[in-house]
């Protein structure tokens, strides 16, 4: 009986993904019929436009109810074998990323203010995981400052087709600044015009051409002894939102004044230029007994100083009245 029930079962699920298939044949029919309309029939170029993006849509929501019920389907994706080229399979990623571990994100930049003190918003859209050799690092972990001594490796999955070019930024927004007593922000690296698609996910740093993506080369995280513990926003930015293709004047990067290392701000890089940040990781960097050789090694000067904290001021003392005792 269990396995007559799943046949039929099995036969009513082929049944509604024939349905599907013609829906998605007579949708197909019917923007090749609105490509061909003039614009002037539809009130402009913007409106056509606004009409097929629907259209397009509304045609990959169909594929994705075409199989989003199919066991061989599920099984292949929860055997790491589904095909991210396909919408069913960067749906099934987005929805498992989204249960979990994009909440855990969300926490972290929530309890570390990375919104507002780096990003006046941040919506992460694209899965961001992050490893130093073979250790991988969870959102907010510290990290040993001999393990960040060399560069990262991240994997960089997104939910949507295409190939795009994305930025990659690496910040450290808590650097003190004894003249104005207060905290200031510095880029740890910065490669631009990467290239990012649903199945060539994989970006690590060191691979990078130092002449095609790199602006600033990786420097060591590290903090000072008796400071707080430093916040490394890993940022990932997807160049030109509108149109995903659009490179960076790499040799104007690093010329510009602006993109030095020591006083570089996020919120400066993606308000000047197309950009917008599709995802994030982060983690935490403290003093330890490795912090002084991997600043000598890194060439990192003024280090010889240790933080201390101002002890409270007593205040006046006042010999109170006896009299009131007695």
């Amino acid at each position: 009986m269990p396995y007559q029930c799943f046949q039929e079962a099995r036969a009513v699920l082929a049944e509604d993904r024939s349905r599907k298939l013609l829906e998605i044949a007579e949708m197909r029919k019917r923007i090749a019929f609105w490509q061909n309309v003039p614009a002037s029939d539809l009130g402009g170029e913007y409106a056509k436009k606004g009409k097929l993006v629907r259209m397009q849509r509304y045609l990959e929501q169909l594929k994705i109810l075409a199989d989003v019920n199919d066991p061989v389907i599920k099984k292949r994706f929860e055997d790491g074998m589904g095909d991210m080229d396909r919408p069913i399979y960067r749906y099934l990623a987005d929805r498992k990323w989204r249960e979990y571990k994009r909440k855990l994100l969300m926490q972290r930049i929530s309890q570390m203010h990375i919104v507002p003190d780096m990003l006046p918003h941040l919506d992460p859209i694209a899965e961001v995981s992050l490893g130093f050799g073979r250790r991988n690092v969870q959102p907010g972990e510290f990290v040993d400052s001999r393990v960040s001594e060399i560069p990262a490796r991240l994997n960089v999955r997104v939910f949507d087709k295409g190939e795009r070019l994305v930025s990659i930024a690496v910040v450290d927004q808590d650097v003190p600044d004894e003249e104005r007593d207060s905290f200031g922000s510095r880029c740890h690296f910065l490669a631009v015009n990467v290239p990012l698609s649903p199945t060539n996910t994989s970006i690590p740093l060191f691979k990078l051409k130092k002449e095609e993506h790199i602006v600033h080369p990786w420097l060591p995280p590290y903090a000072e002894k008796g400071a707080p513990y430093h916040r490394l926003a890993v940022f990932v930015i997807q160049q030109d939102g509108a149109w995903k293709g659009a490179s960076l004047d790499i040799k104007a990067l690093r010329e510009s004044s602006r993109n030095k290392r020591d006083g570089w701000k996020i919120r400066r890089f993606v308000d000047k230029k197309p950009l917008k940040p599709i995802g994030m990781h982060l983690f935490r960097s403290k003093w330890d007994e490795g912090t002084d050789g991997v600043v000598t090694r890194a060439g990192v000067k003024g280090m010889n100083i240790e933080f201390t904290r101002k002890k409270p001021e007593k205040l006046p003392y006042k010999k109170k009245d006896g009299a009131r005792y007695r």
